[in-house]
């Protein structure tokens, strides 16, 4: 394994860097911070990291104390990665960032299911969900959501919701590019690409709490 590269630099950001700044570190801790995987989960979100480089960043992490490396008991009985919670505590980290990034997000054809799970997570924006209260089960490739808006705040974790006010179900691009690109629900309801059902106004409700940032102005040639 190549030698960690540090800055040797006294400054709290610089060590922050020393932990998780090499490529892929934060992807891994975005890719776990909904819930533990195992390592072919990992692999499926990050299928352009290569298996020996995943491996090295989990290596780095566990060490780092960021994550930490257990086995399920039977009957899974297979090992999984999990987030310390320090780990945990990188996600403003990672909200900031995006929110930041975001203003000259350069137009993607897809996004995975983590990924547009922690921009919902990201994006929302409080000040436009006062007097909002919905639960809407989303399914993202098979992969089950409970999103909840109560008394301003919002969240959206793994599960099953009981008796929810709708369901959303498809592919991530479809939900994304009706979230964050205006593209109409109903086109993508009636070209197959989203299913809702139950009450389509708590889905429509949604629609306005997740406004992206103002992009850049283009730089003067």
């Amino acid at each position: 394994m190549a030698p960690r590269r540090d800055y040797f630099d006294g400054c709290a950001a610089a060590h922050g860097l020393d932990l998780v700044g090499e490529r892929w570190a934060l992807l891994v801790v975005r890719e776990l911070m909904l819930g533990p995987k195992r390592f072919t989960d990992l692999r499926t979100g990050l299928p352009h990291a290569s298996p020996n480089v995943l491996s090295q960043r989990l290596r780095e992490l566990e060490d780092a104390g960021v994550l930490h490396r257990r086995r399920l008991p039977p009957p899974a009985a297979s090992a999984v990665y999990e987030l310390t919670d320090w780990g945990y505590e990188l996600e403003p980290v990672l909200q900031t960032l995006g929110r930041w990034a975001a203003r000259s997000l350069p137009e993607a054809d897809a996004i995975g299911v983590d990924s547009l799970v922690m921009s919902m997570r990201t994006m929302f924006a409080p000040e436009r969900a006062a007097g909002l209260e919905a639960t809407v089960q989303f399914v993202f490739a098979d992969q089950p959501f409970v999103a909840t808006l109560h008394d301003g705040a919002f969240t959206i974790v793994r599960g099953e919701a009981t008796n929810p006010d709708a369901t959303v179900s498809g592919a991530p691009e479809a939900w994304a590019a009706v979230l964050y690109m205006d593209h109409p629900i109903g086109s993508a309801v009636a070209d197959g690409m989203l299913t809702v059902s139950g009450d389509a106004t708590a889905v429509e409700r949604l629609l306005d709490l997740f406004p992206m940032p103002e992009r850049l102005a283009p730089a003067a040639g």
